[in-house]
């Protein structure tokens, strides 16, 4: 049951929990200013003063969605192993995709690019960064991040719609996230070996220089 409000109480905080109620409930394609209203028992124009049309209202919800993926993925990279701060972070991608799947949905399906620019977009997208660069061992590795993104949202679509069938993924997820750190594994030990290489060649350069 939805949260219900009187007129002298009406606010942007409390037009916002009611859109995202709706959104959570299954509604996210009839979200309008008239659908919060009704929600809200109040007539529509009421809802003009805080959000003038539709799409200011659903960049509010987008943000707020985000605000809570955002609290959630926080809590998750707390560790400071950078494999374990990664398989959380996986784990609450998961989670929330999988609890909250309508709310997931409409932000990563919402026509609203500048709602990954917004202070929750961005931070959100920093954690998924910090997550992917500290077990690739390279600075602000944007590929990996969107390498992991693309996975996690993936498999958390394929999931949703069945089409993992009865049997299930068989430990795809897994293979999957152990995949992508074998691979960095790998490549942080391939730059290690080369940096060592490089070294020790300008160690031998120094020295025959010396002797000269």
């Amino acid at each position: 049951m939805l949260a219900m409000a009187y007129p002298k109480l009406l606010s942007s905080a409390n037009i916002l929990k009611t859109a995202v109620q709706l959104v959570e409930h299954g509604n996210a394609d009839g979200l309008s200013l008239r659908a919060v209203a009704s929600a809200l028992d109040v007539k529509a124009p009421s809802i003009y003063r805080y959000f003038p049309h539709k799409e200011a209202l659903e960049a509010a919800v987008a943000g707020e969605i985000l605000n809570l993926m955002l609290r959630e993925f926080r809590a998750a990279s707390e560790s400071a192993d950078p494999e374990t701060r990664f398989r959380r972070l996986a784990d609450a991608y998961l989670r929330f995709a999988r609890k909250r799947f309508p709310l997931y949905q409409f932000v990563v399906q919402s026509r609203l690019p500048e709602k990954y620019g917004s202070k929750a977009g961005k931070a959100v997208w920093n954690l998924l960064i910090e997550a992917a660069s500290g077990v690739s061992g390279q600075p602000d590795d944007t590929a990996a991040a969107v390498a992991i993104w693309s996975f996690l949202h993936g498999y958390t679509t394929l999931e949703h719609s069945g089409a993992f069938g009865a049997s299930g993924p068989k430990g795809g997820l897994e293979r999957g996230l152990e995949a992508f750190l074998s691979s960095f594994r790998s490549r942080t030990e391939r730059d290690r070996k080369g940096h060592s290489t490089r070294a020790g060649k300008r160690s031998v350069t120094e020295e025959a220089m010396i002797r000269r």
